[in-house]
């Protein structure tokens, strides 16, 4: 779980062909920085092709206000999707990125491609990030998209994904599970059953700090940082797809998590200090390839298993 890992030859084309494509498959914002609009420059910027198929178009968050929202009907998108399926060039694609979802029948068509890829690229990846709700600090919240959606993405795209990375909320969710405590999160994410499952705004461990958890099947690992009030949205989808981007790069898992969400942590520190009310991710750009923030990791001790080792890696005083 430590260290990197040798880069899988399936991901990695020869190098006259350069990095895997990703396709993404989540929100567009006309303005801001969540969503698609985020994991794809990304991924672009860390020098990933991108295929990006929107799944609902809004002028921003709507956490800035009324937002008006244009769906595909689904007949259009199944068709949109069913062409990338039949692309002589998905050989190229290495990972498939899901995301916010505007209906149910999107979920299915998004499955069926990930099919495709899978068929034209075994070793594909695909990451999960089941956007379907979230709970705020004063208790409120839950699911914000139909629970006909929440409930396609449990059933058509959970039980396959390779990586997923919901919130504590969601986790809770799809899992049946409570996620009070750490240990609760933990077997919240165990009982989802995939190889990697990274559960952001965990439990955290220090005072007023965020975490991040990661549990697979060697273990659960922590990063945590302090927290930054006033962070804009759209650290998910950024989180998820910078930790896709290290592990095609080969990296392991754990070290995925710690150079994730450290930049993460940059951008957000750097985006408020600003006084921006989105992530400054064109701004910043050079901070997602070249962070030099630090976040602490810890491993966690679970029922059977060894007992954690611990803090091993604190943030550097003023590294922000």
């Amino acid at each position: 779980m430590t260290g990197a890992a040798a880069p899988h030859p399936a991901l990695h084309p020869a190098p006259d062909r350069g990095k895997p494509a990703v396709i993404v498959v989540s929100s567009l914002v006309a303005r801001g920085s969540v969503g698609g609009r985020g994991a794809v420059f990304a991924l672009q910027r860390l020098g990933f092709p991108v295929w990006f198929v929107p799944t609902v178009t809004l002028p921003w968050h709507p956490g800035h206000g009324r937002a008006t929202r244009i769906v595909a009907p689904d007949e259009a998108f199944a068709a949109l999707v069913d062409d990338l399926a039949g692309s002589p060039k998905l050989g190229e694609v290495g990972a498939v990125l899901t995301g916010y979802f505007g209906a149910p029948g999107q979920v299915e068509a998004a499955a069926r491609l990930i099919a495709a890829v899978r068929a034209a690229r075994p070793a594909a990846l695909h990451l999960c990030d089941p956007v379907i709700g979230d709970v705020r600090p004063d208790g409120s919240g839950g699911l914000y998209v139909p629970e006909a959606t929440a409930a396609a993405i449990r059933d058509h795209l959970v039980p396959g994904a390779d990586i997923l990375t919901p919130n504590r909320f969601e986790a809770g969710w799809l899992s049946g599970l409570p996620t009070g405590s750490t240990a609760e999160t933990i077997a919240a994410a165990r009982a989802l059953g995939r190889p990697s499952v990274l559960v952001t705004s965990a439990p955290a461990m220090m005072a007023r700090a965020f975490a991040n958890l990661l549990v697979t099947a060697k273990g659960a690992v922590q990063a945590e940082h302090p927290l930054v009030e006033g962070a804009p949205n759209g650290t998910g989808d950024m989180l998820a797809a910078l930790f896709l981007a290290r592990i095609l790069d080969g990296a392991g898992a754990e070290t995925a998590l710690e150079r994730a969400a450290a930049t993460v942590f940059d951008m957000v520190a750097r985006s408020v200090r600003a006084g921006a009310d989105e992530l400054l991710l064109a701004a910043e750009q050079d901070v997602l390839a070249h962070s030099m923030a630090t976040v602490s990791m810890r491993t966690l001790a679970e029922p059977g298993r060894p007992r954690g080792e611990g803090p091993r890696r604190a943030p550097k005083p003023g590294a922000l």
